[in-house]
């Protein structure tokens, strides 16, 4: 008989407010620990695609593919996460997430083939891309005033330090072990997880009744619209956009597809997504500069391996050691921000934060061909303590004044703007490198002529000296001309990443000029009666 009562206590959902801080803040940490990983594994890949590649005998636009499947996964399940912790509940959705998630890393490991590891990596991102959102709504329902405020700073701290985190520890892990152990670090924190949640966690009921009512022609547009975008977004550049037939097929697809989600969920009794929240001058903002944020985190984290890489030949370790002070210097922040937080407007904290990325970013624009790690630590630092103040007020600000009962669905449209920010701003900066070089090196081309004095005695001190290695006459010269445009390339790479820098820097200063719209946020005492 007590063990029937136990069994049936542990099933019964439990208000937060009877929960101890003990409780909570364990309850809290192993979630955290899913939405670290579900979040490390977006750019874990990124400074060792080569050796993947390499590995499974694939080529460079194929290898492509082990990071965009699963993005376009993450970036479906997101928005959906909401509805589906109603139906399953919190707990078991998290503890489903995780297990699959881990499961998928174990088959990431194991891939035999590209192929297979593009789906294996589709299904990582699927099956993991719930924990995030769900992270933001039980923080809101676990914790009240300052405590929330402490809350939304690790949950923002987690969001912008694990993927800029992710290039330095796959970098290192490729160069100690294999690129197998990108997939295979998951598996011990992944089962952690899929067990403490379900034990910790236990805020809400399942309710299996809203499968009758589900929008599913919504589902089945939200995933078109954004399956279909995240594509263009992601193979545009590569494909030269809408040139190519399939690009300009996907772009098509999104764009009625979008248009199709966006009535139904405005006109439809329960829809997946709550778009109606956007009504709320707080939220449309935070979602605004939720997309920024999204595209400083993730482009600059796209740009700064690709920088390393293929201008100065990094290897992947020399990649991630490069760009670790970001993550070092954000850390250092967390002390500064949650002394900051309880004692200023966040609103201007934010404002702060913001302005402070669009100067790391205008520090990045003198960048030359030789920067490496000593030249690159005053912006990256910059960005490092930018990307901790302007995050975690906009969690609070954007969520924090929110029903409880509408947090769920919120929040996903949230997080998925954060993502669709950083493909978008992935997109942008791969096609102003491509554009902006080519214009470059055209540029220098015509000022490299005959009558180009100090380029006439360069070829000649260069033919000479590959004359003495053992070349003849012409292809000492033929080889020499072939230095000189590596030369011009080289250069002509390098400044359209300031302009890729430049773009970015003026996202943010857009985005900091808003943040005065934004109305002071003031957390309810306690939670209400429908918060679970």
């Amino acid at each position: 008989m007590n063990a029937t009562a136990s069994a049936m206590r542990f099933a019964a959902p439990v208000d937060p407010a009877t929960l101890g801080m003990t409780q909570k803040v364990f309850a809290f940490a192993s979630m955290c620990v899913g939405m670290f990983i579900a979040l490390l594994d977006i750019q874990i890949v990124s400074a060792s695609l080569r050796d993947i590649g390499g590995g499974l005998s694939a080529g460079a636009d194929e290898t492509a593919w082990v990071q965009t499947s699963y993005l376009i996964a993450e970036i479906v399940v997101i928005p959906l996460s909401g509805w589906l912790s109603k139906v399953f509940s919190t707990r078991w959705l998290f503890a489903a997430s995780a297990l699959g998630f881990t499961l998928a890393s174990l088959l990431c490991g194991a891939a035999w083939d590209i192929q297979s590891m593009i789906v294996f990596r589709a299904l990582q991102g699927f099956l993991g891309g719930s924990m995030i959102p769900m992270v933001f709504t039980t923080a809101f329902v676990f914790f009240h005033n300052k405590q929330r405020v402490i809350a939304a700073a690790t949950i923002g701290a987690i969001a912008s330090l694990a993927p800029t985190l992710g290039p330095t520890l796959g970098g290192w892990i490729t160069d100690h072990a294999s690129w197998h152990w990108l997939f295979y670090v998951n598996l011990v924190p992944g089962m952690f997880v899929a067990i403490a949640v379900p034990l910790l966690v236990n805020i809400d009921s399942h309710d299996y009744s809203l499968l009758r009512h589900a929008d599913y022609l919504g589902m089945v547009l939200l995933a078109i619209f954004l399956g279909c975008l995240e594509y263009t977004l992601e193979e545009g550049p590569r494909w030269n956009w809408f040139s190519d037939q399939t690009i300009l097929t996907t772009a098509w697809l999104s764009g009625l597809a979008g248009v199709g989600f966006v009535l139904r969920s405005l006109t439809y009794d329960h829809p997946v997504v709550d778009l109606r929240a956007l009504r709320d001058r707080n939220f449309a903002l935070g979602c605004l500069f939720s997309f920024v944020t999204g595209i400083g985190l993730f482009a600059t984290i796209y740009l700064t391996p690709l920088f390393l890489g293929r201008v100065r030949g990094y290897s992947a370790l020399e990649i991630g050691e490069a760009i670790f002070s970001t993550g070092v210097f954000q850390i250092l922040t967390i002390p500064l921000y949650s002394f900051l937080a309880t004692r200023f407007d966040l609103r201007w904290i934010m404002m702060a934060g913001l302005a402070l990325f669009a100067v790391s970013m205008w520090d990045f624009t003198p960048i030359t061909h030789d920067w490496s790690g000593n030249e690159l630590l005053l912006p990256q630092a910059l960005r490092g303590m930018a990307q901790q103040l302007a995050v975690p007020p906009t969690v609070t600000l954007t969520l924090g004044g929110l029903p409880p009962a509408r947090l769920k669905l919120a929040s996903g449209l949230f997080n998925l703007m954060r993502n669709l920010g950083g493909a978008i701003g992935i997109a942008v900066c791969a096609t102003v490198l491509n554009d902006r070089t080519n214009l470059h090196f055209y540029r220098m081309a015509e000022h490299l002529n005959v009558d180009n004095e100090p380029m006439n005695r360069w070829l000649a001190q260069a033919g000479a000296h590959l004359a003495e290695l053992g070349s003849n006459t012409t292809e000492a010269g033929n080889s020499a001309l072939h230095q000189l445009w590596q030369l011009t390339y080289r250069e002509a790479q390098t400044l359209s990443y300031a302009d890729a820098f430049l773009v970015i820097m003026a996202c943010f200063v857009v985005a900091t000029a808003l943040v005065p719209l934004m109305r002071k946020v003031a957390p309810p005492a306690g939670p209400s009666a429908d918060s679970h």
